[in-house]
């Protein structure tokens, strides 16, 4: 069922917009015209959204390939229009520039300044090789291939085009500076992705830039082909120039004037030593450099600062982009050295570069991405706790929630409208209305046939192909033959666990003690679906070590609780995989070590659909859990302190926090299978508690304070209404305490 929408679009030719960079589709033109010129205004009135990565898959959110789908559109008397059509409908669905959590945040919180009709464009980097293509052996582990995609051919994705050079795409020139102050020209190409609102009556233009084009020297080419290529400091040094160097070059050259420039972490920072060069050399003159002294550098760095807001994401120190002085020297000019003398120091490394150091230094408002969050951010950043505020995460409704949930909520009277509000589910008395339990529970079973016959069909691939590539199945099940206890079954109770890999993560806790977790399962004679998915980093070794822990699991987990556990590890988990699992599962994991997991939106997407989380008591479940009412708690819930922030393997409380979660395990298991009632109520309290919080239209309501942006009268009351949800940094909640 495609939703009816309030479209003011009588045909697919209305569609066709342009302007001097090119010819696009998707709005209106004076849609397009609007935008363009709410991002333009001398006066500066918008913002320039800086990201490392994007998700924003075209087969998730669609409302171009939905409105042509829904009117039968499928050609056009306009030949340019015929081909966007034939794009839209048939092209490619998949824009591989992001690894995880924070990429798909981005491109939620894009979708909702669209949906918002906020002044945004985001800057971030096209990848010619995607992040990686994950294959899964069961003897190796993860196998890291490279990805090819074609941009030219995926829908909601255009070239810009050079208006001086008739036919030519748009070259964006970047410079860059080397150890002898000598200047390099960086070339990039330059494409834009329409990330349209649900109406499509507004859009975020998102510009990734292409730096892997012949006029580029080698080592950008390189460098700009993979998302977070690592294979030497220097390289990832440079990636990280790339992004952060372009922001300016590139509004100016599309005539864009933003006021605000929100970094989405650090990694886009480079742009915070541009600003601060052009302010001395706006106080200084061209001779800045040899003029230039402590205190201009000071003072140009908080004129930058006024135009900065920063979000930091992660406590982790694999988070924080740091480099060797003496790298950076071999790579940059010395004026800029010198600034970052002052401003990027690390008291802890006197030798390195701390850039989230100098990110938290240089702005003008800077947040956490959970409440929790905020007070280890506060600790590990003293110098900077005043300024450090609370935006806990959301997610894009409109794309998480499953469609058969989605025809669930659309056909109740109640809920009417909350494709535009989210915050209706906080209104309505779902729980005393019959006629919709019962619809949300075949929904639910619906969405949980959908993700057990995916897998069942991946195991038969897997099964199939076993002779016919060097590839070992990465599942057990798929080594049985066919009837022999080989697949799962639709309505056992299924847990559902997919995130990056990394050692703080824990994927493999609930599995510490597998004697245990079998004797629970075989006790109460109950089923159980275990279903993992995610990637480690290609250079994360621990990482990987843990994935293979997963698949090294299997067998001894079903043969020990006599078929009771079916563990299965699902390759290329990407978007569309995600939604299928956060709708499908009857509980979300998350074990994390406490206090590492800064939010963690895959929760959020489960809650979305009223799934139930099962998770330990860090980033937003805290804010989520509400005293048990839409989920459980497990593990080490005390105060942070040196030791709880510790990555370290054997400060990772694996017994401790496995042994929580085996006597919880029961308690869940009865109530599943011997009072579905009860379990419902819990899916009911998911909507009316935390889909009116943890949704990125609040979010990024919250976010337009921060950039006091002067909206008009009707976009304004939207904003001010869902800022109003929640109040992440509220006054009135202090961090648990033993």
């Amino acid at each position: 069922m495609i939703p009816q929408k309030t479209v003011n679009v009588a045909s697919a030719e209305e569609l066709l917009c342009a302007n001097r960079f090119g010819v696009f589709f998707g709005v209106p033109q004076p849609v397009f015209d609007h935008v363009w010129q709410a991002l333009s205004r001398p006066e500066g009135k918008s913002v320039a959204y800086v990201s490392m990565e994007i998700g924003a898959d075209p087969d998730m959110f669609h409302p171009v390939q939905d409105f042509l789908r829904a009117q039968g559109w499928k050609k056009s008397g306009d030949e340019t229009c015929t081909r966007f059509i034939d794009k839209y409908l048939r092209g490619p669905r998949k824009i591989p520039v992001y690894s995880g959590g924070l990429g798909v945040l981005a491109g939620d919180t894009l979708k909702s300044f669209a949906d918002l009709h906020i002044p945004v464009f985001a800057v971030s980097l096209l990848y010619r090789e995607g992040y990686f293509s994950q294959l899964v052996d069961s003897r190796v582990g993860q196998i890291d291939q490279a990805m090819q995609w074609s941009p030219e051919n995926t829908p909601t994705l255009f070239q810009l085009q050079d208006p001086d050079r008739p036919g030519q795409p748009l070259e964006l020139t970047v410079p860059f500076f080397n150890e002898y102050d000598h200047p390099t020209e960086a070339k990039a190409h330059v494409w834009m992705k329409m990330e349209i609102s649900e109406e499509m009556d507004y859009f975020v233009p998102e510009f990734l830039l292409d730096y892997s084009i012949p006029s580029s020297p080698p080592w950008v080419r390189e460098a700009g082909l993979r998302l977070y290529s690592a294979k030497s400091d220097i390289m990832k040094a440079n990636q990280r120039r790339m992004l952060g160097s372009c922001v300016l070059p590139l509004a100016e050259r599309l005539g864009l004037s933003p006021q605000t420039i929100h970094l989405n972490e650090q990694h886009g920072v480079a742009v915070t030593l541009h600003l601060i060069l052009r302010e001395l050399e706006k106080r200084l003159g061209q001779d800045y450099h040899v003029k230039m002294a402590r205190e201009d550098i000071l003072a140009a760095a908080q004129e930058a600062a006024e135009r900065i807001v920063y979000t930091i994401h992660t406590p982790v120190k694999a988070g924080h982009d740091r480099f060797a002085r003496s790298l950076y020297t071999g790579i940059s000019h010395a004026t800029g050295c010198r600034i970052l003398d002052l401003l990027a120091g690390d008291p802890d490394s006197p030798h390195e570069y701390n850039f989230t150091a100098f990110a938290m230094r240089v702005n003008r408002a800077v947040n956490s991405v959970s409440r929790l969050h905020r007070d280890v951010t506060r600790k590990q950043f003293p110098e900077s706790a005043s300024k450090i505020r609370a935006v806990t995460n959301g997610v894009h409704h409109l794309t998480w929630i499953s469609p058969a949930r989605a025809r669930v909520f659309d056909s109740t009277d109640e809920l009417l409208g909350w494709r535009d509000d989210p915050g209706l589910f906080g209104e309505a008395a779902m729980e005393n209305d019959p006629a919709f339990l019962k619809q949300l529970r075949l929904a639910w079973e619906e969405d949980n046939r959908i993700l057990t016959a995916y897998v069942n069909r991946m195991l038969g691939e897997h099964r199939s192909r076993m002779e016919e590539t060097w590839i070992d199945p990465p599942n057990y099940l798929s080594h049985l033959k066919q009837g022999e206890g080989s697949l799962l079954s639709p309505g056992v109770f299924t847990i559902g666990f997919a995130r990056r890999f990394s050692t703080y993560k824990r994927a493999d806790l609930i599995f510490d003690n597998i004697g245990t977790l079998a004797d629970i399962l075989a006790k109460g004679g109950w089923r159980v679906n275990f279903l993992f998915a995610g990637k480690a980093h290609p250079q994360d070794e621990p990482g990987k070590s843990v994935l293979k822990l997963i698949l090294d699991n299997q067998e001894e987990l079903y043969q020990r609780s006599n078929g009771l556990a079916r563990l299965v590890f699902l390759p290329g988990y990407d978007m569309a995989l995600a939604r299928i699992m956060v709708s499908g599962v009857h509980t979300w994991l998350n074990s994390p070590k406490r206090p590492l997991e800064a939010s963690g939106t895959s929760g959020m997407k489960a809650a979305m659909n009223g799934v139930p989380n099962l998770s330990v008591m860090d980033g937003w479940w805290v804010e989520g859990y509400h005293e048990g009412q839409t989920g459980w708690k497990f593990g080490y819930e005390g105060p942070i302190n040196a030791d709880s922030l510790s990555e370290d393997p054997s400060t990772l409380l694996y017994a401790e926090d496995s042994r929580s979660f085996y006597e919880l395990l029961p308690k869940v298991l009865d109530m599943f299978y011997s009072r579905p009632d009860e379990y419902l109520q819990l899916s009911v309290n998911n909507l009316r508690l935390n889909v009116p919080i943890f949704n990125t239209h609040r979010m990024a309501a919250e976010y337009v304070r921060k950039y006091e942006l002067p909206l008009d009268p009707k976009t304004e009351a939207r904003v001010v209404g869902f800022a109003n949800l929640y109040k992440s940094d509220s006054c009135d909640w202090t961090e648990p305490q033993a």
